[in-house]
């Protein structure tokens, strides 16, 4: 378990000054700069949200909803939040919906067609905005577990993991460098269970006090975790 001074520490230069993080102004994201696209997946169309910040851009970002038989779409207010943080940072945001979902084809497949799915969507990012912009992946619960499965297919600079889903599906080793954040009081993922999945990698795990599974007027919290590690 990380500290805030273990985490500074642990990720050095990637976390700018307090007062560098603090300009960076988190907003709605805007209906002007919201594309929904439909592209070609494995098991049929993937709907995407996009918000593409313009010639400020600085990467990609690849961000994965929670279970859909739990009611997860691209609208939860965990990903909305990862959304308009890395949006802020100049990133290109990239929201799908997996199969079975609003206008996404298909039908569940418990993470193995939807990892299909990510990679899809990253490869026609990457074809849209070229190969130089660097990719980050993020995914809350269930799509962090897909998402550590996509980071093992992908050419990815960073992986976000907010609330892993590792006690419900078997979730794959991820690079050192990864941020997890967790909340102390998760009911759905417990802590303990993130804990034990990432002890024996030696992977820091930032824990937010008192948050359960959906960060609950934690929000803003989340997000300058992200901005700290993103900046």
């Amino acid at each position: 378990m990380a500290t805030g001074e273990e985490f500074h520490a642990a990720h050095g230069s990637q976390v700018a000054p307090l007062t560098d993080m603090l300009s960076v102004e988190v907003r709605p994201l805007h209906p002007s700069t919201t594309e929904r696209v439909l592209i070609d997946g494995p098991a049929g169309q993937i709907e995407i949200d996009l918000n593409d910040p313009g010639p400020r851009r600085r990467g990609i970002a690849l961000i994965a909803h929670p279970n859909p038989l739990q009611g997860g779409t691209r609208d939860n207010k965990v990903v909305t939040t990862l959304a308009k943080t890395l949006f802020a940072l100049g990133h290109v945001t990239l929201r799908p919906n997996f199969r079975g979902v609003g206008a996404s084809e298909g039908v569940h497949d418990h993470g193995i067609g939807e990892t299909d799915d990510l990679v899809a969507v990253a490869a026609h990012a990457r074809g849209r905005w070229g190969g130089e912009l660097p990719l980050l992946l993020a995914g809350f619960s269930f799509g962090g577990f897909v998402q550590t499965r996509v980071a093992g297919r992908v050419a990815a600079q960073r992986l976000v993991l907010v609330a892993p889903a590792v006690n419900r599906f078997r979730a794959e080793p991820v690079a050192a460098e990864t941020l997890v954040i967790h909340g102390e009081s998760d009911d759905v993922v417990p802590l303990r269970a993130v804990l034990d999945w990432a002890r024996p990698q030696h992977l820091p795990v930032v824990v937010v006090p008192g948050g359960g599974h959906f960060f609950h007027g934690q929000l803003g919290q989340l997000s300058r975790i992200v901005l700290a590690w993103c900046h």
